[in-house]
């Protein structure tokens, strides 16, 4: 299974962005999609989680502002992300769980900044 991250950019705060993370197989069968950040210095933190059933969570510093959401027809998942803060700049990856498999897409850059 592979993972194409894309959607990343350089954007001014308050601007907005959305992810998309592109499967190479069906991902209705994942058990979880999630996107997670790591910005620089820090370590790799969870910013959004799917389950299968649509139940969602997010850290707390993007409740309001971030939208996980998945089209499975189309095989991609999808981070919306508005009111875009400079905390919010690192490398965001999109991570599913397939059974008891875990994946890794290779990252997509956001950096806000005016």
């Amino acid at each position: 299974v592979q993972l194409q991250a894309s959607g990343g950019g350089l954007v001014q705060p308050g601007g907005s962005l959305r992810l998309s993370c592109a499967a190479s197989r069906r991902i209705v069968a994942f058990k979880v999609m999630s996107w997670y950040r790591q910005a620089p210095g820090k370590q790799r933190e969870l910013v959004a989680r799917m389950v299968v059933s649509g139940s969602t969570d997010y850290v707390d510093s993007v409740k309001g502002r971030f939208t996980i959401s998945r089209v499975n027809a189309e095989n991609t998942a999808y981070l919306q992300m508005n009111s875009l803060k400079p905390e919010d700049t690192g490398v965001y990856y999109c991570h599913a769980v397939l059974g008891s498999v875990v994946y890794w897409g290779q990252g997509t850059q956001v950096t806000v900044s005016s």
